[in-house]
């Protein structure tokens, strides 16, 4: 069995509301063990035999058919949570910064954001194939170059973001 993070995209934001009770209702019929829900921003923890391209398409269909709305999701491992909070070079908690990590399903997805804000200014960091840090000042990040570029139609299919010390609390729940 592997023991997964699952991330939805837009979830609580734009009249997308899931509660989370509601949410591990709507995965209870997949091959999955284990979940927990933390915070309201569509975060879970899992294990599964399925793989990490199998655990995403069948959570995405769940949600679609369970609350109606075009989901989308990134399945990351146990393994890969862990490196990106240990290799994250900014603070988690900072007066002037907010700390992000854009994950994503796809590797090119990803490639192309890098290129699409490359001029822009931002401070980031590739810290895997499917993850990049990046910081914003505090109170502007939804006018960053970064949110603005992952707001983008081109790339909600395969990215979202949390903030870094949200990923800190779902590397706990593994525990």
């Amino acid at each position: 069995m592997g023991e997964f993070a699952v991330f939805l995209r837009g979830v609580n934001v734009a009249g997308i509301t899931i509660r989370m009770a509601d949410l591990r209702d709507a995965l209870s019929g997949l091959a999955i063990t284990g979940v927990k829900t933390l915070l309201a921003s569509g975060n879970a923890v899992l294990t599964s035999d399925l793989s990490r391209e199998e655990l995403k398409a069948q959570v995405e269909d769940a949600l679609r058919r369970a609350f109606g709305y075009d989901a989308w999701v990134v399945v990351l491992t146990r393994t890969q949570v862990e490196s990106l909070v240990r290799d994250c070079p900014y603070p988690p908690d900072n007066a002037d910064v907010h700390s992000y990590i854009t994950l994503s399903s796809s590797p090119d997805a990803l490639d192309e954001l890098w290129e699409a804000t490359s001029e822009a200014g931002t401070e980031r960091t590739r810290l895997a194939p499917y993850a990049t840090a990046w910081l914003s000042p505090k109170g502007a990040t939804l006018d960053s170059a970064m949110s603005k570029a992952t707001a983008r139609p081109r790339f909600k299919a395969a990215t979202t973001t949390r903030n870094l010390r949200t990923l800190i609390k779902v590397r706990d729940a593994f525990a």
